[in-house]
C-alpha cells in the first residue's frame, strides 16, 4: 500500500539493523573509528525519497527502544536506562535489491550526497537528545566488528511506522 508519497512500504524506506552489544567497534584502513561498549550498533541505509519523517521515527526508536533486560531478563529497558551508547555505521546495501538475476541492485539507495546528510542529520539528532554516539566513516570501506548479545538484532523500517508520528528529535 503506497504512503502519502505514493512509496510503497518495505520497497523505498529508511532501513536499521540495530543489534544490542556488548561491544562493537569500526576500523577504516587499520584504524578504529569508532568504539563503544554496551549499546547498539546501528547499521543505516537511507533511500531514495527519505526526508525528515523517516529519521526522525528511527531517531525516536533508537532513542526509547526497550530491548536491553530488567532484572527479570525481561526487555523493558532502553538504552538510556543502561548508560549505553550507539554506533551507527552507513550501509546502503540495506537498499540492495536481489530479486532479479545473481547481482543485486541498488536503485533503491539515495544519491550518496543525499544519503550523507540524512544519516549525518540522524547522528546529530541522537547526540542532542544526549546520547553516547560513534560513528564509521561515510562511503568508506570499513571493518565493523561486534559482540552480539543475545543475540539480539531488530530490523527498523520508516515507512512501517505506528505510534507518535509527532515525536520530535
Amino acid at each position: 500500500m503506497p504512503d502519502s508519497r505514493g512509496l510503497v512500504c518495505g520497497k523505498y524506506d529508511m532501513k536499521a539493523v540495530i543489534q544490542r552489544v556488548t561491544r562493537a567497534s569500526v576500523e577504516v584502513d587499520g584504524q578504529v573509528v569508532g568504539r563503544i561498549g554496551i549499546g547498539l550498533l546501528v547499521l543505516l541505509g537511507v533511500a531514495k525519497g527519505d526526508e525528515e519523517r523517516d529519521l526522525v521515527y528511527v531517531v525516536e526508536k533508537l532513542h526509547s527502544l526497550r530491548i536491553f533486560g530488567d532484572d527479570q531478563g525481561r526487555m523493558n529497558r532502553s538504552l538510556i536506562d543502561v548508560g549505553g551508547a550507539l554506533l551507527v555505521v552507513s550501509q546502503f546495501t540495506l537498499l540492495g535489491n536481489t530479486d532479479k538475476g545473481r547481482r543485486p541492485g541498488f536503485d533503491l539507495a539515495a544519491p550518496p550526497e543525499t544519503a550523507r546528510t540524512l544519516y549525518e542529520e540522524v547522528v546529530r539528532r541522537l547526540r542532542s537528545a544526549g546520547l553516547k554516539v560513534e560513528t564509521g566513516v561515510f562511503g568508506a570501506h570499513m571493518q565493523v566488528e561486534l559482540l552480539n548479545d543475545g543475540p539480539v538484532t531488530f530490523m527498523l523500517d520508516s515507512r512501517r511506522q505506528g505510534g507518535n508520528q509527532d515525536f520530535k528529535f
